[in-house]
């Protein structure tokens, strides 16, 4: 029985298994999105949940522990710097995860993990540009 064994193994050494981990949080952070299979996004969930918590107390230490969690200093300084501060006001619930359906190669589950509020305010960005590219269309002609 797996009672209260929170850890998903994913198939993997725990060597193998963190660097991924890292790896797609790092990938979420730069990028606000990540198009992964389901297991791993969970599991991906609770690590940029843990690290947006690091940013937002915006600590030296806090800033190292994240260091030595994901590895990588730039995606680091880019949590710091522009992902915690969105979500100063929020208590939890950083991510969330979309289902898009099965592979097809291998039938796995596949999900989009992303930001909740970075993407809300991404969205009204794409909305503008399409009007003001329809104006110079017609300023052309």
């Amino acid at each position: 029985m797996r009672h209260r064994k929170k850890t998903v193994k994913l198939g993997r050494t725990s060597a193998h298994r963190n660097e991924l981990l890292a790896n797609l949080v790092c990938a979420l952070i730069d990028n606000k999105r990540i198009k992964t299979t389901a297991p791993k996004a969970k599991a991906a969930r609770s690590l940029a949940e843990k690290m947006v918590t690091l940013g937002k107390k915006g600590t030296l230490a806090a800033r190292r522990q994240a260091i030595a969690t994901l590895k990588n200093e730039k995606s680091v300084k880019e949590l710091f710097d522009a992902v915690a501060p969105v979500f100063e006001s929020r208590n939890g619930g950083y991510t969330r995860i979309i289902k898009l359906g099965r592979r097809i190669s291998d039938s796995s589950e596949m999900v989009i993990l992303e930001w909740v509020d970075a993407v809300v305010s991404a969205a009204p960005a794409v909305e503008a540009e399409a009007p003001a590219a329809e104006e110079e269309v017609a300023a052309a002609e």
